[in-house]
């Protein structure tokens, strides 16, 4: 049922141009993005600097378990942005609140169970993540901390996901921009300042996800959303959360794949490599973030256009911006990408000042990002499938880099040619999964041709009796 008495303040995706609407919703959403990575990179910077570079090692051996949080938060944020955004499409104001209520309640449900386990079998699951003896100290102590504010992180996360689907994309922007910037002001405090290490790093983390989960708060207080929400629909629905949940599972599978990605990598580096190949590959994929983070701005900021389209039944421009978004992402990628392979020692630079260690990741760099600019088509590829509800073809795509793909290569290259394998494998499962979703694009693009066909001949049919209608008076009246 329609609500008429809210104001569609989300009308303006289905009527700006297209070229100028994405880069509206994608710049402050990849901008968010950027900062985010940014952040990973200068918090990695201090703790380099500051404790040295089997710190580093200790972050990126925590990182997978702080990507499931986010897997979860961004699962069912992704899931029921879809549901709003259609609904929005279709004027449903009301149902658009209760997804947004049950999305809530189930995510907050999910962190809660997921933070108690960790604390719970801490030791346990670091050893599980790739841990080594070396490297249990720093990790667990990093650990113990950072996971005070997974319950902040993962609200923003769908704070996030829930006002760009709605339209917001400054407030999006905003929200994970003041996180992102304090904790680049509180790093070098407590890490310098305080003399606290791995724990002051993973202290200022969690009191910058504190605040900007209040920001988060603070934008339904002032009352600048366009979804209300009122007490009653903080209770899970259980038709509508499965809905989100099948609609989540492709971004939860490509999340919590990375996740489960960086794990056996860091298991097959501690296997092949040891301590110094987890520190390459910690500081090659934090770079690597600065380039993949602005293709899922992109890529989000393109998803509520491609729902609220879909929902308006205006093929024609989800077709338009399907397109624009793909030569969007290709070329902003191009930049950073030519920078690493161009220059990639002094990217590894920033991090440390250990000669070897600069040499190794600089190489490493340029081995697993060959393929990079590859992905964009990717990742607006699984949007775009999850904006328009179809969650198969989501799903696949999720699974075909992250598993299907990486984990066959990853077993056997490494059998070939040692730790080299382990590199390898990012490049060639990029590719692969490029082609598998450059193929399904093609054929849902076809699709959507013939459905735009179908709806313009319906809508000539109805003028044709729309006309037949008005003359029979006419006829009537001659007879």
């Amino acid at each position: 049922m329609k609500d008429m008495n809210n104001t569609d303040k989300s009308e303006f995706l289905g009527k700006e141009k297209i070229f100028p609407l994405l880069i509206k919703m994608a710049a402050p959403a990849a901008a968010g993005m950027l900062v985010q990575a940014l952040y990973n990179i200068v918090d990695t910077i201090f703790v380099g600097r500051g404790v040295g570079s089997l710190a580093i090692g200790a972050l990126s051996l925590v990182f997978p378990i702080q990507m499931i949080v986010a897997s979860i938060a961004m699962a069912l944020g992704i899931g029921t942005a879809s549901i709003v955004s259609r609904r929005l499409g279709e004027k449903r104001f009301d149902d658009a609140s209760k997804a947004v209520g049950t999305g809530y309640t189930s995510m907050l449900a999910g962190t809660f169970i997921l933070t108690a386990t960790l604390v719970i079998f801490m030791r346990p699951i670091l050893g599980f993540f790739g841990t080594t003896d070396v490297l249990m100290p720093l990790t667990s102590e990093y650990t113990k901390w950072v996971s005070i504010g997974f319950f902040f992180f993962a609200f923003s996360s769908f704070a996030s996901t829930m006002a760009r689907a709605e339209g917001n994309s400054k407030g999006a922007m905003i929200g994970m921009m003041v996180g992102a910037v304090l904790n680049c002001m509180l790093d070098p405090l407590f890490i310098f300042g305080f003399d606290l290490g791995v724990m002051g790093a993973a202290i200022a983390t969690s009191i910058s996800q504190m605040v900007s989960a209040l920001y988060f708060i603070s934008i339904y207080v002032r009352k600048k959303n366009t979804v209300k929400i009122r007490p009653e629909y903080f209770r899970i629905d259980t038709k509508i959360l499965k809905e989100s949940v099948i609609l989540g599972i492709p971004p939860f599978i490509q999340n919590a794949g990375m996740s489960l990605l960086v794990l056996i990598v860091n298991n097959s580096l501690g296997h092949y490599g040891g301590e110094e190949a987890i520190v390459n590959y910690g500081m090659s994929n934090r770079f690597m973030s600065v380039l993949i983070m602005p293709i899922i701005g992109i890529a989000q900021g393109f998803q509520p256009i491609a729902g609220y389209n879909i929902g308006a039944k205006n093929y024609d421009r989800v077709k338009q911006s399907l397109k624009t978004a793909i030569i969007t992402g290709l070329s902003v990628t191009m930049v950073g990408y030519s920078i690493a392979m161009i220059f990639p020692q002094a990217c590894m630079g920033l991090f440390t000042s250990d000669t070897a260690i600069i040499e190794s990741s600089a190489r490493v760099l340029r081995i697993v990002m060959v393929s990079i600019p590859l992905v964009a088509v990717q990742f607006i590829g699984i949007s775009y499938f999850q904006a328009v509800g179809k969650a198969k073809q989501s799903m696949l795509l999720g699974l075909s880099r992250q598993l299907l793909l990486f984990l066959p290569v990853l077993i056997i290259l490494p059998l070939i040619i040692g730790l080299d394998g382990v590199w390898g494998t990012f490049p060639v499962a990029d590719t692969l999964s490029s082609v598998l979703t450059y193929i399904l694009l093609i054929v849902e693009l076809k699709k959507l041709g013939r459905a735009d066909e179908e709806r313009k001949a319906d809508m000539e049919t109805e003028k044709d009796d729309y006309k037949n209608i008005q003359l029979q008076p006419e006829l009537r009246a001659e007879a």
